[in-house]
């Protein structure tokens, strides 16, 4: 098989988008109170516009969240299509030595079907329960969970059914998710270096952990734009994609306006105007237009709340913008939105450089009260090309370097949750926001998420605060409290 990686980019008149179209829409997605990462759209799998505001860069890659899903429904579709199972088989007779001691007739009667089409019968995602249990033992976990309805019937979002499925694959395959959809899937689409974070039991979390570029997105996108085709190779079965993406399940009312009411597929969602989505906490969108030839990719660090915004834009902006035959060029729009895409950034902190307490505080070293992160000590030491803040955790040492008015990498464990483990790579800038405040952020910038870090100093004491920009938990500060030694 002979597949070629490059996809073409053309003026976005030659596929039939006025250019100041596509700068209104992004004028509008930067007004939102959250912030975008990167988007690239595709028109007639042509890319028509890209951008990533800085420091995001195209070489980075994004944690997708429940964007996963879609790449694991993939999987799933492969693997039947290649005979390993069939989505009307019983999902327990995969998992002999997993299940209850009683099995419910709704848990005997829940098919491969039901897992992905989120219409388990659980009153309740099942994802806390597997996550929180002591002995490890997700499977086990999954089949526990009282199924309150009749499995087909009754729609809930289950991330705990995806890891599911992504077991069922690894059971039946002998392949980890990530492994069995190298050749088949990230290597025709030319997608590099794909991560996927794992279970204590060795399985692929399913419903998220899935790490790719902007770029990946969108091929993955086009692929299901193309119906399985991928430059005149079958990548997928035509007949899975078409299942997949169709409506399998009504999750809402589809005459609102609501994304998240127009029903649901095979780990896909139905949208407004005939299209439909993976996506992902805190704004990972594929959304793929098939009366408009058309495919956007997002990442984002948005608040949950406000993910419908960015697709109230598109519909609003974008998709009365695309017609059917190619525009007159407009080069003086051609090249305000190429300025405005070249020009795409977040800023860094803003402040001074320095305070006459910087000289006094630098290179002190602070004992930190006991605290739920484990550190022992924090010492920042200023000097004229920027801040390193030295950390001593219960685990090791590390520093964090900052920049003044700009960015500097480095990497930290600090931030590790449910997310992340290992040293994160990080972006931080920081500047003195008070005559005795000095502010960092630090972006963990493969993720949605970034640190705002604030050091008060008052005599020998210094108070941190941590907030984080986006969380499904509490965005609650983390204090901190610390004297000079």
């Amino acid at each position: 098989m002979v597949i070629q990686y490059h996809l073409e980019r053309s003026t976005p008149e030659s596929q039939g988008i006025a250019s100041d179209a596509i700068l209104q829409l992004v004028e509008a997605l930067e007004k939102q109170p959250n912030e975008l990462h990167s988007f690239m759209l595709l028109r007639h799998g042509s890319i028509v516009a890209e951008g990533w505001w800085s420091p995001y860069q195209r070489g980075y890659p994004h944690l997708l969240f429940s964007l996963s899903k879609s790449f694991t429904a993939t999987a799933v579709g492969l693997a039947v299509n290649e005979g390993y199972f069939a989505i009307d088989d019983p999902v327990l007779a995969f998992f002999p030595d997993e299940q209850p001691a009683e099995v419910s007739d709704f848990l005997a009667a829940l098919r491969v079907r039901h897992l992905l089409s989120m219409s388990t019968g659980h009153a309740v995602d099942t994802w806390a329960s597997i996550k929180n249990q002591p002995n490890n033992d997700w499977i086990r976990t999954f089949f526990e969970v009282p199924i309150a309805y009749e499995p087909g019937t009754h729609f809930l979002y289950n991330t705990g059914a995806t890891y599911l499925l992504s077991a069922l694959v690894q059971k039946t395959t002998g392949m980890k998710v990530l492994d069995y959809l190298q050749p088949r899937l990230f290597e025709p689409l030319g997608i590099d270096n794909p991560t996927w974070a794992e279970s204590p039991q060795g399985i692929n979390l399913g419903g998220v952990g899935l790490s790719l570029k902007t770029e990946d997105i969108a091929r993955f996108g086009q692929l299901y734009l193309q119906k399985g085709m991928w430059q005149g190779n079958r990548i997928l079965p035509d007949a899975w994609v078409e299942a997949a993406t169709a409506f399998q399940i009504a999750n809402g009312d589809t005459a609102s306006d609501s994304d998240w009411a127009q029903g649901y597929g095979y780990q896909f969602w139905r949208c407004r105007h005939d299209a439909y989505r993976g996506d992902g906490a805190f704004g990972q969108y594929c959304v793929v237009m098939p009366e408009q030839n058309a495919v956007l990719a997002i990442t984002g660090g948005l608040d949950v709340f406000d993910m419908q915004e960015p697709l109230n834009r598109v519909w609003e902006i974008l998709l009365p913008a695309m017609h059917a035959a190619p525009l007159p060029d407009d080069i003086p729009a051609q090249q305000k939105l190429s300025d405005k895409l070249s020009y795409l950034a977040l800023s860094p902190q803003q402040g001074a450089f320095t305070m006459p307490i910087a000289s006094q505080v630098s290179g002190q070293i602070y004992a930190v009260d006991a605290n739920h992160l484990d550190i022992e000590t924090i010492a920042l030491n200023f000097n004229e090309a920027d801040c390193r803040v030295s950390i001593k955790t219960t685990m090791g040492e590390e520093t964090i370097p900052c920049g003044y008015g700009g960015w500097q990498h480095g990497y930290t464990s600090l931030f590790n949750g449910q997310w992340l483990s290992g040293a994160t790579p990080v972006i931080a800038s920081g500047a003195w926001t008070a005559e005795t405040q000095f502010t960092m952020l630090i972006r963990l910038y493969e993720t949605p998420f970034y640190y705002k870090v604030v050091f008060h100093f008052v005599g020998h004491e210094m108070l941190v605060e941590a907030q984080v920009n986006v969380s499904l938990e509490s965005l609650a500060p983390l204090l901190l409290t610390a004297q000079r030694r």
